[in-house]
């Protein structure tokens, strides 16, 4: 039987692709990872994935696959142990549901925070903080979204968090904190101090740097 191989395309900064490396890491998976340099794209990217051209795209035995949520649902089937998703139908999908939330909802105001001034930043900052009370619900009673472990809505959210904390200090407003997100503010110190978790994290000075440069490139571009 040939030997499984499996290699994973990413940029270093890219919260899709850190998702994918924590559930890799979880899992206890080997891998060949390729660091992209995005403005100049590979042929190997390009040729894994020539629709959207994005990063992560995940390669199993020679068969790829992009977006990191249907990436992450693909781990958890392949390889068994550790589980992501719940075993029990009904928590499976409450967990697929938080998971679609927090990539639909939170995400995207934490961006537009991020990449928003004035009172469009303000209202940007509002959204995601009402998006980011919504789903801390889905914490009520847990350690973390997964229960006592980490779960599929931890490895699919974690990167919000990470991000949330940036686009606070870079745009001068807390997203999350202790006072108005008791649960949410534990998840994510919780989460961050799980060793798998902090292993895989880029150097955070780094990534600050990285992401005040984007942020003055975005809010440049809106004027």
């Amino acid at each position: 039987m040939a030997e499984e191989t499996v290699k994973l395309l990413g940029y270093w900064a890219s919260p899709f692709a850190l998702r994918v490396k924590w559930a890799l890491k979880l899992k206890g998976i080997q891998y060949q990872y390729v660091e992209e340099d995005l403005p100049n794209k590979s042929p190997m990217l390009l040729q894994y994935n020539p629709v959207h051209k994005k990063v992560p795209v995940l390669v199993h035995d020679d068969k790829p696959l992009a977006e990191s949520l249907i990436i992450l649902e693909y781990i958890d089937e392949v390889w068994k142990q550790n589980p992501l998703l719940p075993i029990d139908p009904y928590e499976r999908a409450k967990a697929r549901f938080w998971a679609k939330f927090a990539e639909d909802k939170c995400g995207p105001a934490v961006m537009a925070a991020f990449s928003k001034k004035g009172e469009e930043k303000e209202k940007a900052a509002k959204e995601a903080r009402e998006n980011l009370k919504t789903l801390e619900s889905g914490l009520e009673g847990k350690r973390f979204f997964g229960g006592e472990t980490i779960g599929f809505v931890d490895i699919a959210a974690g990167w919000i968090g990470c991000w949330a904390q940036m686009t606070g200090e870079i745009i001068g407003i807390k997203l999350i904190d202790a006072e108005t997100m008791p649960l949410l503010d534990a998840w994510f110190k919780d989460f961050l101090e799980v060793p798998f978790i902090k292993e895989c994290m880029p150097p955070q000075d780094k990534l600050l740097e990285h992401n005040r440069e984007f942020h003055k490139i975005l809010t440049a571009a809106s004027t």
